[in-house]
């Protein structure tokens, strides 16, 4: 049934959190060790070469001198077979050694190359290194040094990081494409990242060696950001094109052969979003009602804050001085991101929120970044200071990303920004996937009548196997790999009418009959092939226009338009102002996402009070988090689809088809109404605490006495969400795992793991874990019956973390079509306090 609003969330208590009960720990098995002949004469010579330098005295400068060479200063790359973890404890047995990074690649049919970079910062630690490996190599090795053998018996590989670890073949690719037309000594600015030091002088040594190189070039650096919490310290330059192509070339002896170098990158891009069909706005009416205090955040472009629909609901703070240089015609991000979050799209009549939203200009001129900053740097303070000066935030939308960075497993430094931030002041960002705007061939017509003459089906299928043909190329723009935020992708769905929808026909629809993500939207897993993007939401029905035609058509994504768009405010053009347009992508959909969390707020502010708003903020935040993913569903049809066209087939294939479902969806789309209220035949839940380390919370959840013994399709779903601490550098780097236990109450509900919904073991890799069970058989309930549902925090990984993690809960319980449910569960539940109307109304 639609979701009522008389109805609203109920409210559970959890239990005194308990120890967790133990279990027998599970380890992984060892993988097959590399002959010793075999790590003897891989590596042995490099180990023979140091011992020989180390002999002959104080040998840094010759080993420096050899690029390739182990050396102190320099990172090393360590590359094992089966899992880093074991390498990971070994390091802390060595004195001086610094675990930089790694990998988070699991061992499995995907990747079974872990890893690790470490840095040998003197020569100390050098000889260290060297005389383990020939204690290794004598069976000498002693106590507390035995880890080391298995870092021997499975390594891989071992090499000096060098030019073309620097510069990415992508990053190469981007470069060349800038470079394109400019002359020698024409200044291209570039992003540098360097090898973290958590030494601050070693840092500024390494600062000063890399900018003395600039220098030596032409160049000059033009500003810095070092942030110890994310383990980043970067620069942004200017060097002339010629010494930007010893760059791309990887020349050793260009900027690419600093060791103090991590990475070289062209300077971040932004996504870009334009609005289409223009329309006079019609007059709004006067705002009569304060505007509560805002309790979310759009960091975005500078908004034309005088449009009629806007006006009265921004809290605009511009501490970057962006507003002035910005065009007013040219600011359509903002400002279609600010009415999205506002309205929602404009063709749906809804009421704005009640509260007024607090923006932060961090575009600037033509919506691009500030050219003088690194963009981690200006989140870093915008965040930082929202905080300072608005306490009360606790949702952060940024509909933003960097189109040069995408993620290929390596967590960006502004992925990692936002999920510190996220722990460190319990702020909920809700963050876009990132629009793939390039065209792309569509092997199966050869012309563009083909295409448009195909049934929904075969369009359908064909857009699935095409983009799957494409991912590597199509993978979320950074920071929507962030692992404490949410990411939302966008799903073809908007308001259009029928009438409006003719508009279209001249442009291709690729999901005539399927309710999917845009074929521009990105796709994922995420981090540790996380569940990623987390959520569809709409992001107006995207059509599809031909571009090309050689053996096959070339298509790309249509913008948006009054046949195919969300409504928004847009800014002036010709001289009319307080317009109207349309917009899409992702960018507009994690705005209603956000709009949504928003909605969620002031549902349970209304219902629940002063109680609902007594409840910290950081609580407040996961529990938002919490239900908006909870009623994510994925579209059963396109379920199908995915799998049918993809497969694989055959037994024991089901977890990789629903790897293949979950990198277009997700765990699904999201009706809204549905995250904010129940219905007669649905009861939703929500509880919010605590969990120490090595933990468990029980939350008894009612069952109604009216879906006994009914032979009839019902189910029963949860979902909880929290807050890691994040360690940089680390496999552990979520530190922090919970997870819902199945209760053993499944047999007498009759339901069992819901085949069209990601696995357990997929829904436990990221910070929000979604579980689903489903039947139709009779339940055999009792009087007052509940269900212990229990959330476990697990062992820490890494070092133990003694905060104590927040996290919130949802539960539904519903059977289609029986609309005695929530009545019944509603007054077995304690009664509210006192509500009071929320902010605004």
């Amino acid at each position: 049934m639609p979701s009522d609003p008389t109805k609203p969330l109920l409210r559970l208590t959890p239990s005194a959190d308990q120890p967790r009960p133990k279990g027998k720990a599970k380890h992984p098995p060892l993988p097959e060790a590399f002959p010793r002949d075999r790590q003897t004469g891989a590596f042995g010579p490099k180990f023979a070469r140091l011992a020989e330098i180390l002999a002959r005295g104080d040998g840094a400068l010759e080993l420096r001198a050899d690029p390739a060479g182990l050396a102190p200063e320099r990172l090393l790359v360590f590359e094992v077979r089966g899992a880093i973890s074991s390498f990971a404890a070994s390091i802390r047995q060595v004195g001086g050694l610094e675990l930089v990074d790694e990998e988070e690649l699991d061992s499995d049919d995907e990747d079974k190359q872990p890893v690790a970079y470490l840095l040998v910062p003197d020569m100390v630690a050098l000889r260290n290194l060297e005389s383990l490996w020939r204690r290794w190599q004598a069976g000498q090795l002693v106590r507390g040094e035995t880890p080391w053998a298995t870092v021997f018996e499975h390594l891989r590989d071992l090499r000096a990081w060098g030019p073309e670890d620097r510069v990415q073949p992508s990053d190469r690719t981007v470069l060349s494409a800038i470079l394109d037309g400019h002359r020698d000594n024409d200044l291209i600015r570039l992003e540098i990242e360097l090898v973290f030091r958590a030494n601050e002088a070693a840092a500024r040594l390494s600062e000063e060696e890399t900018t003395q190189a600039l220098v030596a070039r032409g160049g000059l650096a033009l500003s810095r950001c070092r942030l110890p919490d994310i383990s980043y310290h970067a620069l942004l330059a200017d060097l002339p094109a010629w010494a930007v192509r010893e760059i791309i070339e990887r020349q050793i002896e260009g900027i690419a052969g600093l060791d103090a170098v991590m990475h070289i990158r062209p300077q971040s891009e932004a996504t870009t979003v334009e609005i289409g069909d223009p329309e006079d706005s019609p007059q709004v009416g006067e705002q009569i009602e304060e505007l509560g205090e805002p309790i979310l955040a759009v960091l975005d472009g500078v908004p034309v804050s005088g449009h009629r629909r806007l006006a009265a609901h921004i809290d605009l703070d511009d501490p970057f001085d962006l507003e002035p240089d910005a065009l007013v015609a040219s600011r359509a991000h903002g400002t279609a991101m600010a009415s999205l979050v506002i309205h929602g799209d404009l063709n749906r009549g809804e009421a704005p929120v009640p509260r007024k939203i607090h923006m932060i200009p961090v575009l600037g001129s033509n919506d691009a970044f500030p050219p003088g900053r690194l963009i981690v740097d200006i989140i870093y303070l915008a965040v930082t200071r929202l905080r300072e000066q608005r306490p009360g935030i606790v949702i952060v939308n940024l509909s933003l990303g960097n189109r040069y960075r995408p993620f290929h497993n390596h967590l960006s430094p502004w992925a990692r920004l936002l999920d510190r931030l996220a722990y460190r002041f319990g702020l909920l960002f809700v963050v876009s996937a990132g629009n793939q705007v390039f065209p792309f061939g569509m092997p199966g017509y050869a012309t563009s009548r083909d295409y448009e003459a195909a049934d929904a089906a075969s369009r359908a299928r064909s857009m699935v196997a095409t983009l799957h043909g494409v991912m590597a190329d199509r993978r979320l723009l950074s920071p929507a790999e962030t692992v404490n935020g949410i990411t939302v992708a966008a799903g073809n769905i908007d308001a259009v009418g029928p009438a409006d929808r003719a508009l279209a026909r001249a442009l291709i629809d690729p999901f005539p009959a399927h309710v999917a993500a845009n074929p521009s939207s990105s796709l994922g897993p995420g981090f540790a092939r996380s569940v990623k993007p987390d959520i569809l939401m709409p992001g107006a029905k995207e059509h599809m226009t031909c571009v090309g035609n050689h053996r096959h058509i070339d298509v790309r994504p249509a913008g948006a338009s009054r046949g195919a768009g969300l409504k928004v405010a847009a800014p002036p053009r010709a001289g009319r102002e307080n317009l109207d347009g349309y917009s899409n992508g992702t960018s507009a959909a994690a705005a209603l996402a956000s709009r949504t969390c928003h909605r969620i707020h002031d549902a349970l502010e209304t219902a629940y009070g002063e109680a609902f708003l007594r409840i910290p903020p950081v609580q407040r935040a996961v529990l938002l988090k919490a239900l908006l993913v909870h009623p994510a569903q994925w579209p059963r049809e396109t379920a199908e689809l995915i799998k049918s066209t993809l497969g694989p087939t055959g037994r024991g294939q089901a977890s990789k088809q629903k790897d293949n479902i979950r990198r277009f969806l997700g765990y699904g789309y999201v009706d809204a109404d549905d995250a904010l209220a129940c219905a007669a035949d649905r009861a939703t839940f929500f509880a919010t605490g605590v969990l120490r380390a090595d933990r468990i919370a029980t939350i008894d959840v009612p069952v109604p006495i009216a879906i006994g013994g009914k032979a009839k399709p019902h189910n029963l779903s949860a979902t909880v969400a929290w807050f890691s601490p994040v360690v940089p550098g680390r496999k552990s780097y979520r530190s922090c795992r919970l997870k819902i236990l199945t209760p053993a109450e499944l047999d007498a509900l009759a339901v069992s793991t819901e085949r069209w919904h990601p696995d357990e073991n997929q829904s436990n890799r990221g910070t929000v874990s979604s579980r689903r069970w489903s039947g139709a058989n009779a339940p055999v309930v009792t009087p007052n019956m509940t269900i212990p549902l229990v959330v476990q925090r697990d062992p820490d990984q890494g070092a133990p973390v003694d905060e104590a993690i927040p996290f919130g809960l949802a539960v539904t319980i519903s059977m289609p079509g029986e609309i005695g449910i929530y009545d019944e569960v509603r007054a077995r539940v304690a009664p509210p306090v006192q509500a009071r109307p929320a902010a605004g109304t």
